[in-house]
């Protein structure tokens, strides 16, 4: 793949921020658009704008045509058996509060045990935190070694006979550390438990296949790769979404109503109650179809290779600290890094001075944070769009930064 090519796809890139040209090295919180997903959303609202799965007119036959085919190309994407178990979500934090509502308020009792890891991001903690709650259940953490990598010993350690649901990121929106999902979860069913996987910072950069993974439920967004903001996914196996309960109830979602009682449609759309997001799933769809013409294995090898290189030059400046494993074998496209005493606010905010915009703060991550002994920390993420010239204008930028407090404090 061309990076330099790509990225003239992305109309946002071509601008000049505090007179620099645009570096954009945050694509782990959202990523930028290409033109074909812009075009998708311009074409929906000028030329059939209107609601699906009602109207029998032709707008609405069109709005559901590309409704739904975007369904059928997120089976293919994560190699799903069937449309049923995709269903249409605001994104990954409602996917996964979803399953926790649903599932594990239906499933768990106290005694029962719900196992996640010291590195989920708040989306994967808070849902099963208030289960807990609910249900009287334990919620348990599986420790991280020195690198901050999860050992499958640990795991075993950790999920026992009374552990009912594992939920995992399939990779670290900090430490950019990739998990053995597929392990995780033959450990969790051995166990008798489900496997949830969040897959926020998967989906956008490698291949899933979730009948190879195994796992129950898959979660994840649309707008970190390339899609709208407003849509996500969450996959499940169809036997355990047919025994679920919806979290949301009114139009579309119903088979009958009654004075009393009302039954539900058949799956996916029982668990897409109102107006779903339409115009969010078609420019998915067309996100869709733009990461395959390039190839998820292309821009996997892209990103790994951009994090070494950064790893890297990074590595040689004087006072760094870089989080998350050494080995760039280990970890995703992404670098979580802070500077001697200069917050990483401070960091983050001279870089953007440069027109390099980067992640400061605890990314939706503080019990990591704890276990990192950091109240914050500065982040640089990388997509396809992203090139060696972006990182040393961010070392560039990184230099400074230590020169300006250095000379100042």
């Amino acid at each position: 793949m061309n990076a330099r090519e790509i990225r003239e796809l992305f109309p946002i890139l071509n601008q000049e921020v505090n007179g620099s040209p645009l570096v954009y090295l945050d694509s782990a919180a959202t990523s930028q658009k290409p033109v074909q997903v812009i075009e998708a959303l311009d074409k929906y609202y000028r030329e059939y704008n209107s609601n699906v799965h009602r109207g029998v007119h032709t707008l609405g036959t069109r709005a559901t045509d590309g409704y739904e085919g975007t369904r059928e190309k997120v089976r293919k994407f994560i190699n799903a058996k069937s449309i049923e178990e995709i269903i249409f979500t605001r994104g990954t934090t409602t996917a996964i509060n979803t399953v926790a509502a649903s599932y594990g308020r239906d499933n768990l009792k106290e005694g029962d045990e719900i196992v996640i890891s010291y590195m989920e991001h708040h989306s994967n903690i808070i849902p099963w935190q208030q289960v807990a709650k609910q249900t009287g259940a334990t919620l348990k953490y599986i420790d991280l070694q020195e690198d901050g990598t999860i050992s499958l010993d640990t795991v075993r350690e950790t999920v026992t006979e009374n552990t009912k649901i594992v939920s995992i990121m399939q990779v670290s929106n900090v430490l950019g550390v990739m998990n053995p999902i597929k392990e995780i979860a033959e450990i969790a069913h051995q166990n008798g438990a489900i496997m949830v996987v969040d897959g926020a910072q998967s989906a956008p950069h490698m291949k899933i296949d979730v009948q190879d993974l195994n796992c129950d439920f898959l979660a994840f967004s649309g707008h970190k790769m390339c899609g709208p903001t407003g849509i996500g996914v969450l996959y499940g196996k169809k036997a355990l979404l047919e025994k679920m309960e919806p979290v949301e109830f009114g139009g579309e979602m119903i088979d009958f109503v009654g004075l009393q009682e009302s039954t539900w449609k058949e799956l996916p759309w029982k668990f897409e109650g109102g107006t779903p997001i339409i115009a969010g799933a078609i420019g998915l769809g067309a996100a869709i179809d733009f990461l395959n013409e390039i190839g998820l294995d292309n821009i996997e090898k892209h990103e790994h290779a951009l994090a070494a290189y950064a790893m890297d030059k990074m590595s040689e400046i004087e006072g760094m600290t870089i989080y998350g494993p050494k080995e760039a074998g280990k970890r995703a496209g992404l670098v979580t890094f802070n500077i001697d005493d200069v917050h990483p606010h401070d960091v983050a905010t001279v870089l953007d001075a440069e027109g390099i915009a980067v992640r400061a703060g605890h990314h939706c991550a503080q019990p990591l944070m704890k276990w990192l002994k950091a109240s914050a920390t500065a982040r640089a993420s990388f997509y396809l769009y992203n090139t060696e010239e972006d990182i040393d204008k961010l070392v560039t930028g990184l230099v400074k930064t230590k020169e300006y407090f250095s000379d100042v404090f």
